[in-house]
């Protein structure tokens, strides 16, 4: 069970591994069997799944910084995680432009103090927009 000093060192350690360009970092935060919604896409759920929806943002942006803009508690099991994403897409195949986009992740902490469900929204239309350059 987290209170908030908890929670917001979790938070600041999740940030630094989507920071870190090891996208298996980034799964070691999640239970075994957890789960990353990103927008209305289908979940990616264990750790194996996290990993490579976390390295294609990784290989899209090699420069990726995300930082955490703020962390609001709501109980010991739920947090909302908002955070800006800014990066060059230089990665395989990718447009060369800038992106800076921020969002939020719904968090579900189980009792192993990992994350059970972290449900990711961002404005996809404004990604796109920033991606291709528009």
């Amino acid at each position: 069970m987290f209170d908030d000093a908890s929670f917001r060192d979790f938070a600041t350690r999740y940030t630094a591994a989507w920071c870190s360009q090891n996208a298996a970092s980034v799964a070691s935060f999640f239970a075994a069997n957890g789960s990353l919604k990103i927008n209305d896409g289908p979940p990616s759920v264990g750790r194996a799944a996290i990993t490579e929806a976390a390295q294609s943002f990784m290989t899209a942006f090699p420069d990726l910084r995300v930082t955490m803009d703020q962390l609001l508690v709501q109980d010991p099991h739920h947090a909302i995680y908002h955070w800006t994403l800014t990066g060059k897409s230089t990665g395989p195949g990718e447009t060369g432009n800038f992106v800076q986009v921020s969002g939020f992740e719904e968090w579900e902490i189980g009792d192993d103090t990992l994350i059970m469900t972290s449900l990711g929204h961002f404005d996809a239309n404004e990604y796109t927009r920033q991606l291709q350059g528009i």
